[in-house]
């Protein structure tokens, strides 16, 4: 839907014409602004932005493996 968006932003500009013949904001824009918003939003969970992959944390070596080790040892 953004890239729509911003096809239809690029195409006919940011300010359109109403059908009155005033000049508005492109509806497009804000579709384009909502989805970008979303977008941010994911990147943050996946850990995409600088902040985010600040919070990731890796369990120690000891605490990974859910099944036995790959040298067949037993704990």
């Amino acid at each position: 839907m953004w890239a729509e968006a911003m096809e239809q932003i690029h195409k006919y500009g940011t300010m359109v014409k109403s059908p009155t013949g005033y000049p508005i904001q492109s509806p497009y824009l804000a579709i384009a602004n909502r989805q970008a918003e979303i977008m941010m939003r994911i990147a943050s969970e996946f850990g995409f932005t600088p902040a985010s992959r600040s919070r990731i944390s890796v369990p120690a070596p000891d605490q990974l493996p859910l099944f036995d080790s790959a040298d067949g040892e037993h704990e």
